[in-house]
């Protein structure tokens, strides 16, 4: 659990409860923090019109990521900071979203390598109801992306692997933009045994064994030439976690895979109650 919450600083009108909360798990990021977050920020307030909070989940950063996220609570309505002294960014979302009281728990990665007008057809569906888990997705039709021959040749091997050995019928497991309803993933987060990079498709193929609804938004993704990302460690420890849950099934219900239709602006709910119509 986080070892410390930002909250409203003292003196300012308590933010509204939020209906989506977004996590921004963080690790030694002092130069793309405060970018990444004022950008979220400032898309969510133009364009969501349900309350939402941002919080940056930092995972034992040793920079100067504490004190700019800290900087960045002071300064902007909805954003807040929790601290978790272990790296993983399977650790940092089983936390926030196990304490979340949102009714629609979300992830992106700080780089906003995704952008962000898919945003709203991922939420969309959750807070109608409609789906229970959504993905935004680099290997779907309709997604535009720009990234290298080597990341392409291995992130379409490994969702082959994943359909062919696990079975999943999600196009893209490993894209940093997904969104849960929240009793979902706390029924999910049991399942879940990972705290790494495996933690995204754990939850995936935990969430298709039980016959949740699983729904996919295209994306445009650029890639970060910055990234943190180790591919040949990570690609090792997912080849684990594969054979790990190979060996290790959840018990399998009824799956069903949907696309979900474009929406251009997120639906009406009712933003003052906790749990948002169908979305609870």
């Amino acid at each position: 659990m986080p070892s410390s919450d930002r909250g409203a600083p003292p003196g300012r009108t308590p933010d509204p409860a939020p209906v989506i909360e977004v996590v921004l798990p963080v690790f030694d990021e002092e130069r793309r923090l405060e970018a990444g977050v004022r950008g979220l920020r400032r898309h969510l307030d133009d364009v969501v019109d349900v309350p939402t909070l941002v919080t940056i989940a930092d995972n034992g950063s040793t920079d100067a990521t504490p004190a700019i996220g800290a900087t960045l609570v002071d300064e902007l309505t909805g954003v807040r900071m929790v601290r978790l002294e272990e790296k993983g960014r399977g650790r940092a979302l089983r936390a926030v979203w196990s304490a979340s009281l949102a009714p629609v728990v979300a992830y992106m990665d700080i780089d906003l390598s995704t952008g962000l007008d898919a945003f709203g057809p991922l939420v969309g569906p959750l807070i109608d109801g409609t789906t229970d888990v959504m993905v935004g997705t680099r290997l779907a039709p309709g997604a535009t992306v720009e990234r290298g021959l080597r990341r392409e040749v291995l992130s379409r091997g490994y969702n082959r692997l994943l359909h062919l050995t696990l079975g999943s019928g999600v196009s893209d497991a490993q894209c940093g933009f997904k969104a849960v309803r929240r009793p979902v993933v706390r029924e999910l987060l049991p399942l879940v045994a990972d705290n790494g990079w495996f933690f995204d498709t754990e939850l995936l193929v935990a969430a298709d064994r039980r016959g949740f609804r699983i729904g996919e938004v295209p994306v445009t993704w650029v890639e970060n030439t910055d990234s943190r990302v180790r591919l040949v460690k990570t690609a090792l420890r997912d080849l684990q976690g594969i054979a790990r849950l190979a060996r290790h099934p959840v018990p399998r219900w009824d799956v069903g895979v949907v696309r979900a239709e474009a929406r251009p602006r997120i639906p009406d709910a009712t933003p003052t109650a906790p749990g948002v119509g169908a979305a609870e």
